[in-house]
């Protein structure tokens, strides 16, 4: 599953829990994608900077919501801006 997320331009890859986590660029933003598998993502972390969103998922442990400046969490049912975010 590896080979296919990274020609689908994930990266950073790694297992948080059950859960497979890493890095994609999208229009916009950088996100930290949470849940991935054949099918897709459970959600993602939107960031304003590539960084940030690297940095995040090194530091994350997989429980609630990661650190740093996410600007909204965004899948199926969820649309999440951060409390935090300014």
């Amino acid at each position: 599953m590896t080979s296919m997320l990274v020609a689908a331009g994930y990266s950073d890859l790694r297992t948080l829990g059950r859960e497979v986590c890493g890095i994609k660029r999208f229009n916009f933003t950088t996100a930290l994608v949470v849940g991935l598998d054949a099918a897709g993502y459970q959600r993602r972390y939107c960031f304003e900077h590539d960084a940030d969103a690297r940095a995040a998922l090194l530091q994350w442990n997989g429980d609630g919501h990661p650190s740093g400046p996410w600007i909204k969490c965004k899948g199926a049912g969820i649309d999440l801006l951060n409390p935090e975010w300014r």
